[in-house]
């Protein structure tokens, strides 16, 4: 599928805060996806748009994320490692150090 030069260089925005990301995120995955999903697709990433409740399956988040913009270019969207939740953390952590 070819990608225009305005599709190219369309700049996605975050249009929620984190935690509005997370509430909606998971909601959505609880309520509506996981029960879809999980049977067949664990260990593997749903990217879901938290405005519309659509998603796609990667083996990643780049994977699974690129194939929800191919449907939906301005999609909002969160990613949760199926049958084990999220898969990156929002915001500042500190590392715990070996001891």
């Amino acid at each position: 599928m070819a990608v225009s030069p305005e599709e190219r260089f369309h700049q996605r925005r975050p249009r929620y805060s984190k935690e509005e990301f997370t509430q909606r995120g998971n909601a959505l995955y609880e309520s509506k996806i996981r029960l879809q999903v999980e049977p067949n697709h664990r260990n593997k990433i749903v990217a879901i748009d938290i405005e519309t409740g659509e998603f796609e399956i990667g083996d990643d988040s780049l994977s699974a994320a690129d194939r929800l913009f191919q449907r939906l270019p301005d999609a909002q969207p969160w990613c949760v490692r199926i049958g084990t939740g999220p898969v990156h953390r929002l915001g500042f952590h500190t590392p715990i150090e070996a001891q």
